[in-house]
């Protein structure tokens, strides 16, 4: 199992990034267990560094978007990575707002989307986005404007690649036919794996396939069970065995989870270099996935 992949034949990246969702900081008065990320990190300094200590320990992709903290995130990575620019990919979405604390829309009016990619450029403090990926698709809008529109900014150079976010394979065919398509980043990890045949599809087609929310709904925490057991066989933690196995998957996977703690982003960064037996891969893969309920 190769620790890199090509991200659009083009940049060649650790398949282990690093998401900023989680810099953003939590909104008071809210459910604690849901990410609002509206504001920026209370603890500026302390962002800056975890995003420097990324870099340095070998992480040389980090996703973002336009909506995570109201565009701050993406100043705190052009703050934070201006040494390491030419060195490191950056990705980030557009098409969706997120006007409350809880509320994210889509919006694929395609005269937003090149605006928005024009704020991030900004914001981002470079003349290119290395992939630019869209949010959601808009129902309100055909894909065919939406796709084009960023087809239209990677023919003004301001673009590398394009990316797609929580897409069927139907989507993504039909967004292949209007401009090339370099990454899908679904929702997918050990319990929640709806999108086995966009996985299935990205690996065929070369795609990248980042999958949000990685480390599932708190399954790795348990202290018994078949997780638990494969760690303690391979020497490791239950997260980077939860990484391991997406990493597994297939050759395409490139998770990108986040968190606020150097310690935690280390552990992450080395499950990488965890290998599998494929029964240790099998019995994991058959673990039945919890209900929603549980």
């Amino acid at each position: 199992m190769t620790t890199e992949i090509q991200l659009g034949g083009v940049f060649t990246v650790n398949r282990i990034g690093y998401g900023t969702m989680r810099l953003g900081a939590q909104e008071p008065g809210f459910d604690e267990a849901m990410l609002h990320v509206w504001r920026a990190p209370a603890d500026r300094q302390a962002a800056l560094a975890l995003l420097r200590h990324a870099v340095e320990s070998g992480v040389n992709l980090i996703d973002t978007a336009d909506a995570y903290a109201l565009g701050e995130t993406e100043e705190l990575i052009a703050e934070a990575l201006a040494p390491y620019r030419d060195d490191v990919v950056v990705a980030t979405k557009v098409g969706a707002v997120h006007p409350t604390p809880t509320e994210w829309i889509p919006l694929g009016h395609p005269a937003y989307l090149r605006q928005q990619a024009e704020l991030s450029l900004r914001r981002l403090r470079t003349d290119r986005i290395d992939l630019l990926q869209l949010h959601r698709i808009d129902p309100a809008y055909p894909l065919a404007d939406q796709v084009g529109a960023l087809r239209q900014l990677v023919d003004e150079g301001k673009v590398r690649h394009i990316g797609l976010s929580e897409v069927s394979v139907e989507e993504i065919r039909a967004a292949a036919a209007i401009a090339p398509i370099a990454s899908v980043q679904n929702l997918y990890n050990l319990t929640h794996r709806e999108a086995e045949d966009v996985v299935e599809y990205t690996a065929a087609q070369g795609i990248a396939f980042l999958p949000w929310f990685p480390l599932g709904s708190g399954a790795h925490a348990a202290e018994t069970g078949v997780l638990a057991e494969v760690a303690a066989e391979v020497a490791a933690t239950p997260v980077q065995v939860s990484l391991a196995w997406l990493l597994h998957r297939s050759p395409t996977m490139l998770p990108i989870p986040g968190t606020t703690s150097p310690a935690h982003l280390e552990q992450n960064i080395a499950a990488a270099g965890i290998r599998l037996s494929d029964a240790q891969f099998e019995r994991l893969s058959n673990v039945a996935a919890p209900t929603a309920a549980e």
